[in-house]
Protein backbone atom coordinates (compact mmCIF):
# COMPACT_ATOMS: atom_id res chain seq x y z
CA UNK A 1 0.00 0.00 0.00
CA UNK A 2 2.82 2.36 1.19
CA UNK A 3 6.36 2.70 -0.35
CA UNK A 4 7.67 3.12 3.44
CA UNK A 5 8.82 0.06 5.87
CA UNK A 6 5.62 -1.10 8.20
CA UNK A 7 5.80 -0.90 11.52
CA UNK A 8 9.05 -2.16 13.50
CA UNK A 9 7.71 -5.76 15.01
CA UNK A 10 7.50 -5.56 18.78
CA UNK A 11 6.94 -1.33 18.58
CA UNK A 12 5.21 -1.46 22.17
CA UNK A 13 8.04 -3.31 24.22
CA UNK A 14 11.16 -1.84 22.38
CA UNK A 15 9.93 1.77 23.31
CA UNK A 16 9.13 0.80 26.82
CA UNK A 17 12.45 -1.00 27.10
CA UNK A 18 13.98 1.81 25.89
CA UNK A 19 12.34 3.96 28.40
CA UNK A 20 13.76 2.22 31.15
CA UNK A 21 16.98 1.68 29.56
CA UNK A 22 17.31 5.34 29.76
CA UNK A 23 15.67 6.12 33.12
CA UNK A 24 18.14 3.68 34.52
CA UNK A 25 21.28 3.08 32.48
CA UNK A 26 21.69 5.94 30.39
CA UNK A 27 20.95 8.95 31.89
CA UNK A 28 18.85 8.27 35.20
CA UNK A 29 20.21 11.79 36.17
CA UNK A 30 16.51 13.17 34.34
CA UNK A 31 14.60 11.19 37.46
CA UNK A 32 11.27 9.26 37.33
CA UNK A 33 9.18 8.70 34.10
CA UNK A 34 6.75 6.84 33.85
CA UNK A 35 7.18 4.59 31.05
CA UNK A 36 4.06 2.58 30.22
CA UNK A 37 1.94 5.99 30.28
CA UNK A 38 4.93 7.52 27.81
CA UNK A 39 4.34 4.59 25.65
CA UNK A 40 0.34 5.18 26.12
CA UNK A 41 0.87 9.14 24.83
CA UNK A 42 3.10 8.06 21.91
CA UNK A 43 1.03 5.20 20.68
CA UNK A 44 -2.43 7.67 21.16
CA UNK A 45 -0.68 10.40 18.81
CA UNK A 46 -1.29 8.30 15.30
CA UNK A 47 -3.44 4.62 16.16
CA UNK A 48 -6.51 4.73 14.44
CA UNK A 49 -5.68 7.82 12.34
CA UNK A 50 -4.79 8.52 8.68
CA UNK A 51 -1.26 7.92 8.87
CA UNK A 52 -0.80 11.20 6.35
CA UNK A 53 -2.67 13.22 8.82
CA UNK A 54 -0.23 13.38 11.69
CA UNK A 55 0.83 16.80 12.88
CA UNK A 56 4.04 17.51 14.99
CA UNK A 57 1.58 18.83 17.73
CA UNK A 58 -0.46 15.37 17.98
CA UNK A 59 3.26 14.09 20.18
CA UNK A 60 2.42 16.77 22.50
CA UNK A 61 1.61 14.85 25.70
CA UNK A 62 4.23 12.23 24.51
CA UNK A 63 6.92 15.50 24.59
CA UNK A 64 5.59 16.87 27.62
CA UNK A 65 6.31 13.29 29.26
CA UNK A 66 9.83 12.44 28.25
CA UNK A 67 11.01 16.36 28.94
CA UNK A 68 13.85 16.34 30.89
CA UNK A 69 16.63 19.55 30.96
CA UNK A 70 19.72 19.26 27.96
CA UNK A 71 22.84 20.45 29.88
CA UNK A 72 23.87 23.85 28.54
CA UNK A 73 27.03 23.65 25.83
CA UNK A 74 26.17 20.19 25.30
CA UNK A 75 23.93 20.50 22.14
CA UNK A 76 25.27 18.67 19.38
CA UNK A 77 23.01 19.74 15.89
CA UNK A 78 23.90 17.51 12.53
CA UNK A 79 22.48 16.52 8.86
CA UNK A 80 23.53 13.36 6.82
CA UNK A 81 25.73 11.78 9.19
CA UNK A 82 23.73 10.20 12.33
CA UNK A 83 26.50 7.24 13.12
CA UNK A 84 28.90 9.23 13.53
CA UNK A 85 27.15 11.69 16.11
CA UNK A 86 25.91 8.51 17.40
CA UNK A 87 29.78 7.92 18.44
CA UNK A 88 31.17 11.27 18.96
CA UNK A 89 28.10 12.15 20.88
CA UNK A 90 28.91 8.59 23.06
CA UNK A 91 25.33 8.24 24.28
CA UNK A 92 25.47 11.73 26.15
CA UNK A 93 28.40 11.70 27.85
CA UNK A 94 30.30 14.03 25.80
CA UNK A 95 27.27 16.06 23.75
CA UNK A 96 23.40 15.27 24.03
CA UNK A 97 22.26 15.25 20.54
CA UNK A 98 18.38 14.57 19.78
CA UNK A 99 19.06 11.32 19.72
CA UNK A 100 20.71 10.71 23.18
CA UNK A 101 17.49 12.73 24.96
CA UNK A 102 14.59 10.76 26.41
CA UNK A 103 12.44 11.54 23.63
CA UNK A 104 14.68 11.07 21.04
CA UNK A 105 16.35 7.92 22.09
CA UNK A 106 13.31 6.37 22.70
CA UNK A 107 12.44 6.33 18.68
CA UNK A 108 15.56 6.66 16.99
CA UNK A 109 15.45 4.22 13.72
CA UNK A 110 12.15 3.01 14.15
CA UNK A 111 9.17 3.33 11.92
CA UNK A 112 5.44 3.51 12.80
CA UNK A 113 2.08 3.92 11.67
CA UNK A 114 -1.57 3.42 12.28
CA UNK A 115 -4.45 2.80 9.79
CA UNK A 116 -7.69 5.25 10.05
CA UNK A 117 -10.29 2.51 9.78
CA UNK A 118 -8.44 0.12 12.52
CA UNK A 119 -7.16 0.14 16.15
CA UNK A 120 -4.02 -1.66 15.17
CA UNK A 121 -0.43 -1.14 13.86
CA UNK A 122 0.08 -0.96 10.21
CA UNK A 123 2.71 -4.14 9.96
CA UNK A 124 2.92 -3.93 5.86
CA UNK A 125 3.84 -0.54 5.30
CA UNK A 126 4.07 3.28 6.63
CA UNK A 127 3.80 6.59 4.49
CA UNK A 128 7.22 8.11 2.90
CA UNK A 129 8.07 11.75 2.85
CA UNK A 130 7.20 12.06 -1.02
CA UNK A 131 4.00 10.03 -0.21
CA UNK A 132 2.91 13.08 2.30
CA UNK A 133 4.05 14.98 3.85
CA UNK A 134 2.23 14.57 7.07
CA UNK A 135 3.52 11.00 7.86
CA UNK A 136 4.11 9.63 11.23
CA UNK A 137 7.75 9.11 11.45
CA UNK A 138 8.40 12.92 9.94
CA UNK A 139 6.05 14.78 12.48
CA UNK A 140 7.38 12.94 15.68
CA UNK A 141 10.89 13.92 14.06
CA UNK A 142 9.49 17.67 13.60
CA UNK A 143 8.04 17.61 16.96
CA UNK A 144 10.98 16.20 18.61
CA UNK A 145 13.18 19.06 16.46
CA UNK A 146 11.55 21.87 17.57
CA UNK A 147 11.61 20.79 21.14
CA UNK A 148 15.15 20.27 21.03
CA UNK A 149 15.73 23.65 20.07
CA UNK A 150 13.89 25.18 22.06
CA UNK A 151 15.68 23.64 25.35
CA UNK A 152 19.33 24.38 23.89
CA UNK A 153 21.43 26.66 25.60
CA UNK A 154 25.30 27.90 26.25
CA UNK A 155 27.39 27.23 23.12
CA UNK A 156 25.74 25.26 20.29
CA UNK A 157 27.76 22.52 18.35
CA UNK A 158 26.71 21.67 14.77
CA UNK A 159 28.39 18.63 13.21
CA UNK A 160 27.67 18.80 8.91
CA UNK A 161 28.92 16.10 6.31
CA UNK A 162 31.35 17.88 3.95
CA UNK A 163 30.79 14.90 2.01
CA UNK A 164 27.11 15.02 1.18
CA UNK A 165 25.42 15.10 -2.08
CA UNK A 166 23.86 18.46 -2.66
CA UNK A 167 25.95 20.04 0.22
CA UNK A 168 26.49 19.97 3.98
CA UNK A 169 23.59 22.36 5.05
CA UNK A 170 20.38 20.66 2.83
CA UNK A 171 17.62 23.12 2.56
CA UNK A 172 14.66 21.86 3.07
CA UNK A 173 16.35 19.76 6.19
CA UNK A 174 15.67 19.76 9.63
CA UNK A 175 18.04 21.98 11.17
CA UNK A 176 17.09 24.54 8.59
CA UNK A 177 13.27 24.18 8.84
CA UNK A 178 12.79 23.14 12.69
CA UNK A 179 15.80 23.52 14.67
CA UNK A 180 17.42 27.32 13.59
CA UNK A 181 13.91 28.84 14.18
CA UNK A 182 13.10 27.64 17.10
CA UNK A 183 16.64 28.22 18.65
CA UNK A 184 16.16 30.81 21.66
CA UNK A 185 18.74 33.70 21.14
CA UNK A 186 18.94 34.88 24.75
CA UNK A 187 19.89 31.36 26.04
CA UNK A 188 22.86 31.09 23.13
CA UNK A 189 26.39 32.50 23.43
CA UNK A 190 28.01 30.81 20.70
CA UNK A 191 26.94 28.19 17.38
CA UNK A 192 30.28 26.12 16.86
CA UNK A 193 30.08 24.15 13.25
CA UNK A 194 32.38 21.28 11.93
CA UNK A 195 32.17 20.05 8.68
CA UNK A 196 33.83 17.33 7.93
CA UNK A 197 34.58 15.68 5.08
CA UNK A 198 33.84 10.87 4.65
CA UNK A 199 37.26 9.27 4.77
CA UNK A 200 38.53 9.12 1.38
CA UNK A 201 35.34 10.92 0.71
CA UNK A 202 34.83 14.31 -1.68
CA UNK A 203 35.51 17.62 -0.72
CA UNK A 204 31.97 19.74 -1.55
CA UNK A 205 31.38 21.52 0.80
CA UNK A 206 33.77 23.72 3.61
CA UNK A 207 33.33 26.57 5.64
CA UNK A 208 32.55 29.70 3.74
CA UNK A 209 31.90 28.41 0.66
CA UNK A 210 28.90 26.72 -1.04
CA UNK A 211 25.43 26.16 1.68
CA UNK A 212 28.00 26.40 4.63
CA UNK A 213 28.35 29.92 3.81
CA UNK A 214 24.95 30.32 3.15
CA UNK A 215 24.35 28.77 6.57
CA UNK A 216 26.64 30.90 8.46
CA UNK A 217 25.41 34.13 6.77
CA UNK A 218 21.93 33.30 8.30
CA UNK A 219 23.33 32.65 11.59
CA UNK A 220 24.94 35.75 11.09
CA UNK A 221 22.21 37.76 10.36
CA UNK A 222 19.98 36.46 12.68
CA UNK A 223 22.45 37.79 15.43
CA UNK A 224 24.51 34.59 16.63
CA UNK A 225 28.29 34.49 17.24
CA UNK A 226 29.45 31.49 14.70
CA UNK A 227 32.77 29.87 14.06
CA UNK A 228 33.09 27.08 11.69
CA UNK A 229 36.07 24.77 11.28
CA UNK A 230 36.72 22.39 8.70
CA UNK A 231 37.57 18.22 9.75
CA UNK A 232 37.60 19.01 13.53
CA UNK A 233 40.85 16.69 14.82
CA UNK A 234 39.15 14.82 17.27
CA UNK A 235 36.04 14.10 14.77
CA UNK A 236 38.61 13.34 12.07
CA UNK A 237 40.35 10.96 14.74
CA UNK A 238 37.08 8.99 15.95
CA UNK A 239 36.39 8.54 12.03
CA UNK A 240 39.79 7.46 11.31
CA UNK A 241 39.06 4.48 13.86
Amino acid sequence: KWKGEGTTQNLESIVIGRCYDYIRIVNPAVGEKNCSQIWEAFKNAFINKDPCSILPKDYELFINLTLHTIPPNKSLFWENNQLLVNSFADRGRRYMSLGDTLFGFVADFLYWCGQADSPGLDYESCPTTVECENNTVDSFWRMASITYAQHSSGVIHVLLNGSADGGAYPQPGFFADYEIPNLQKDKISQIVIWVVDDIEGPDIDSCGVNTVKTLETRLKTLGYDVTCTDNNKSVMFLLCL
